[in-house]
C-alpha cells in the first residue's frame, strides 16, 4: 500500500482549519510612525544643543562628524535602546549578495569586579569588523583575506528591530574592503548621489540660484509581491530553494477575467496589510498604497517619495517586514520576478526625480514648461542620459529573475526608451522652434456626462504602462526594475547617469556664458534634443513593430543579463561610473564578476532543483500511473467497442515519461560539463544557451504529466491551489 500524498492532507487542513491570525495593533498611524527610530525628535531630546545641531548639518550637509560627538550620540543612541528592552546592536550593511547583513553584539561588558555594564562608545558606533572573506566581492577579497570594516551612515537612522522577544538595535552602516574598496550597494549609492548633486547644482548655479546648498534625488518603489499559503509552499522545493515555480501547468482560470486587479482585499490578506503597515509605520517607512494587482495572488504596496538613501534602506526592510509577517500569518511571500509562469510577474516600479535643499521639484515643468529652461534642461539630461549612457541602465535591472520578466506582455522590454507623451514631446518640439507658447500643454477638464457629477481635471499626459522609463507628470518611473531586487543598483546606474549628462550639459552652458540664460539654454538643447529624441517612444512597448524600430533607431535591445553584463567592461560604460568616482575599475570589475557567479549559482540551483524533483517526485509518480493505466488497457474491451479510452491516455502517459527520463539524463550530462567549464563568462552562457533551454523542455513534459496523473495522486500543489485561495 501506498504512502498518502501528503498535498491531500494539506489541502483538507487548509479547508477546515484557516491559520489563526495575530491581533494587529490598532494605534493611530500617527503614534506609531517613527516609534521604533532614533529620530530627528529623540536627538534633540536627548542631545546637547550643539551636538545636535552638528548632527542635523551632518545629515543635511554631509558634513563629518567628530570622535567625541560620535560618543555623546553613542551613549544616548545606547540608552534609548535599552529603555525599550534591547541588549544588542548590529551594524546593519548591504554585501555584494542583494540583501542585507548583520552581526549582533551585545551592549554588556564585564567589569574586573565580576559585575556588567552597558557599553556602547562612539567608537563602537562609527566602526564595525565583520569578516568580509565569505561574502561575494568579485575579486576583491580572497578567502585568507578576512578584513572588513563596516562605517556608521548618519544620514539613514538607527532603528530597533524586535525577534524572539527582544529588541536589537540596528545601525545603518557602509562596508570597505582592508584596502578601501566598496564591498557593497551603499557606498556607492551615496557617492552617485553626491555626483548628480554637484552636476545639478552647476546647472542650478548658472541660472543664478545661488541659495541652493545640495540636491537629492527623490525615489518612491511600489513594491510587488505574491502571496501563497505557507503549508501548500511547504510542499514545493522549487518555491522554497528558488522562489519559482519550476513545474505547473496553468489553472483553468488564471487573470484572463481581471478580476483580481484592484478587486476587494480579502480579510486575510487585508489582516497582512494592516501588520505590515503597523511594522513600517513604526520604522518612519511612509507605506501608502496598498491594493490587488493584475495576477491572482499577486498585491502591491507602494510608499511616498524620500530621499534615496533612506528609500534604499526602507525597502530593504519592507521586504524583510513583508516576509516575516507573511510567515506569522500562514503565509509564504514571494518576491520572485516570475514566480508562476502564465500570469504576471512582479516589478518594483522605481519612481525618480530630483528635490533641491529648498523644496523644489526639479522635474516639474509646471504651468509653461516652454518658457522654463531650467526645467528644459534637467529634461534633456534625462533623455541624454537614458540615450547616450543607457547601458548602465540596463545592467542595472539584469538577473536571472529579471530575464523571466523583461519583455514579456507584462513588462517592460529590455529596449531602454522613454515615454513624454504626445504633449510635453510637442513642447520640446516648440521650446527648440523658440515658440513662446504651445497650445499642446492642456490639460483641461472631462464631463463625466452625469449632472450631479463635477468635470475632472485631465492630467497633461497620460500613463504608459508599457515603457520602461516613463514621465509621470513631475518624475520618471524606471519600470523595468524587478521585484527581488535591491533598488541600489539601478538608482546607482541611473544618477551615474544623469550626472554625466548634466555635467555634459553644463560644460557646453558654461562655454557660453550665462549673460543671458535662456538664450545659452535653447542654443545648447536646440541640440541635445536633436541628438536624443530618437529615445523617446509614446507607443507601445509590447509590439514588433516598436521593436523593428528601434532596431531602426539603434536602440540596443540586450535581451538577457549575460549579454548585458558583457558590457559593463566597456570603455563607454566604465567611463559613465568612473568619470566622477563612484567605481573605480577595480570595484565595476568585481561587481561584473558578481553580478555573473550570481546568474550562474541561481541558473544551477534551479537546475539541481529539476534534476532531484524530477528523479525523485515527478518520475515515480508517472511510473505509477503508466503501471495501472497499463493494466486497465489490457483488459478485454466490451463486445462491439473498438476504441479503448485508457490506450491513448497510456500512450501520452508513456511519451511524457520517456521524454522526460531521457532529457533529465541530458540535463545531469550538460550539468556536470558546465559546472567544470572556467570562467564565469564561458560559465554564464552555457547557462543561458543550454541549460534553461534544457529546463524549459523539461517542464513541458512535466506539466503535460501534471494533466495526465490523478488528481489525488499528483504531489505537488498545482496553480490553482496555490493562486486561488
Amino acid at each position: 500500500m501506498s504512502a498518502p500524498n501528503p498535498r491531500n492532507a494539506v489541502r483538507a487542513s487548509i479547508a477546515i482549519s484557516p491559520p489563526v491570525l495575530p491581533a494587529s495593533e490598532q494605534s493611530p498611524p500617527a503614534e506609531l510612525f517613527g516609534r521604533d527610530i532614533f529620530s530627528l525628535k529623540l536627538m534633540r531630546e536627548r542631545l546637547p544643543k550643539s551636538v545636535y545641531e552638528r548632527l542635523l548639518s551632518t545629515i543635511d550637509n554631509d558634513d563629518p562628524i567628530s570622535p567625541s560627538d560620535a560618543d555623546v550620540i553613542a551613549s544616548a543612541m545606547k540608552d534609548w535602546a535599552i529603555e525599550r528592552g534591547a541588549t544588542h546592536f548590529t551594524h546593519w550593511f548591504q554585501p555584494l549578495t542583494g540583501l542585507s547583513a548583520e552581526k549582533h553584539d551585545a551592549f554588556l561588558t564585564p567589569t574586573q569586579t565580576g559585575e556588567i555594564i552597558n557599553e556602547f562608545s562612539g567608537k563602537m558606533l562609527v566602526k564595525g569588523e565583520p569578516d568580509a572573506s565569505s561574502f561575494p566581492s568579485g575579486g576583491i577579497r580572497s578567502t585568507f583575506e578576512a578584513r572588513g570594516y563596516t562605517a556608521w551612515d548618519p544620514t539613514s537612522p538607527a532603528f530597533l528591530l524586535k525577534s524572539g522577544g527582544r529588541h536589537t538595535l540596528y545601525v545603518p552602516t557602509i562596508f570597505l574592503s582592508h584596502t578601501g574598496e566598496a564591498l557593497d550597494a551603499k557606498t556607492p549609492l551615496l557617492r552617485s548621489q553626491e555626483a548628480v548633486s554637484n552636476q545639478a547644482i552647476r546647472i542650478l548655479r548658472f541660472f543664478g540660484n545661488d541659495r541652493v546648498t545640495r540636491v537629492r534625488a527623490m525615489v518612491g518603489p511600489e513594491q510587488e509581491y505574491f502571496l501563497v499559503d505557507r503549508r501548500l509552499y511547504s510542499l514545493r522545493p522549487d518555491l522554497i530553494m528558488s522562489g519559482r515555480t519550476l513545474f505547473g501547468a496553468p489553472a483553468p482560470k488564471g487573470q484572463e477575467l481581471e478580476d483580481h486587479y484592484f478587486g476587494a482585499i480579502s480579510p486575510k490578506i487585508l489582516a497582512f496589510m494592516t501588520e505590515v503597515e503597523n511594522r513600517l509605520w513604526a520604522l518612519a517607512i511612509p507605506a501608502r498604497t496598498r491594493h490587488n494587482e493584475v495576477a491572482p495572488a499577486q498585491f502591491e504596496l507602494a510608499p511616498l517619495y524620500e530621499q534615496i538613501n533612506l528609500a534604499v534602506d526602507h525597502n530593504m526592510l519592507l521586504l524583510k517586514i513583508l516576509r516575516d509577517t507573511a510567515n506569522e500569518y500562514g503565509l509564504a511571500c514571494l518576491l520572485h520576478e516570475k514566480p508562476f509562469a502564465g500570469v504576471n510577474g512582479s516589478g518594483k516600479h522605481n519612481n525618480w526625480s530630483l528635490c533641491d535643499s529648498e523644496g523644489n521639484n526639479l522635474m516639474d515643468p509646471g504651468p509653461t514648461p516652454w518658457k522654463n529652461s531650467q526645467f528644459m534642461v534637467f529634461l534633456a539630461a534625462v533623455l541624454r542620459a537614458v540615450h547616450k549612457y543607457g547601458v548602465p541602465l540596463r545592467i542595472g535591472v539584469t538577473g536571472a529573475g529579471n530575464d523571466h520578466r523583461l519583455g514579456a506582455n507584462e513588462a517592460p522590454p529590455a529596449i531602454l526608451s522613454v515615454f513624454l507623451g504626445e504633449q510635453l514631446t510637442d513642447v520640446i518640439k516648440a521650446y527648440s522652434e523658440g515658440k513662446s507658447d504651445t497650445e499642446t500643454w492642456r490639460g483641461g477638464a472631462m464631463t463625466p456626462g452625469v449632472s450631479a457629477l463635477a468635470p475632472l481635471a485631465r492630467d497633461i499626459t497620460d500613463r504608459n504602462r508599457t515603457s520602461p522609463f516613463a514621465f509621470t507628470g513631475n518624475k520618471f518611473e524606471f519600470r523595468a526594475v524587478g521585484s527581488s531586487q535591491s533598488i541600489a543598483l539601478p538608482n546607482i546606474t541611473l544618477n551615474a547617469s544623469v550626472a554625466c549628462a548634466l555635467d555634459d550639459i553644463a560644460s557646453e552652458l558654461e562655454k557660453i556664458g550665462n549673460a543671458d540664460p535662456d538664450k545659452a539654454a535653447r542654443t545648447v538643447l536646440t541640440k541635445i534634443f536633436e541628438e536624443h529624441l530618437p529615445i523617446v517612444f509614446n507607443g507601445n512597448n509590447y509590439t514588433q513593430e516598436w521593436e523593428d524600430e528601434a532596431a531602426k533607431r539603434g536602440l540596443p535591445n540586450y535581451k538577457d543579463s549575460v549579454t548585458a553584463l558583457g558590457y559593463l567592461s566597456s570603455p563607454e560604460v566604465k567611463e559613465v561610473f568612473t568619470r566622477h568616482g563612484i567605481l573605480n575599475e577595480r570595484e565595476l570589475e568585481a561587481r561584473q564578476e558578481v553580478l555573473l557567479e550570481n546568474y550562474i549559482k541561481v541558473v544551477h540551483v534551479e537546475t539541481k532543483l529539476v534534476q532531484s524533483m524530477g528523479r525523485s517526485t515527478i518520475l515515480p509518480v508517472a511510473l505509477k500511473a503508466l503501471a495501472e493505466t497499463a493494466a486497465l488497457v489490457g483488459l478485454p474491451k466490451p463486445a462491439g467497442v473498438s476504441y479503448h479510452p485508457g490506450q491513448a491516455h497510456y500512450d501520452s502517459l508513456f511519451t511524457h515519461s520517456a521524454k522526460l527520463g531521457e532529457l533529465l539524463d541530458k540535463l545531469d550530462a550538460t550539468h556536470v560539463k558546465l559546472d567544470a567549464t572556467e570562467g564565469v563568462f564561458p560559465k554564464a552562457k552555457g547557462a543561458r544557451d543550454e541549460l534553461i533551454p534544457l529546463l524549459l523542455e523539461i517542464r513541458t513534459h512535466v506539466d503535460a504529466l501534471e494533466l495526465l496523473i490523478s488528481d489525488s495522486d499528483w504531489p505537488l500543489p498545482k496553480y490553482g491551489e496555490l493562486l486561488w485561495q
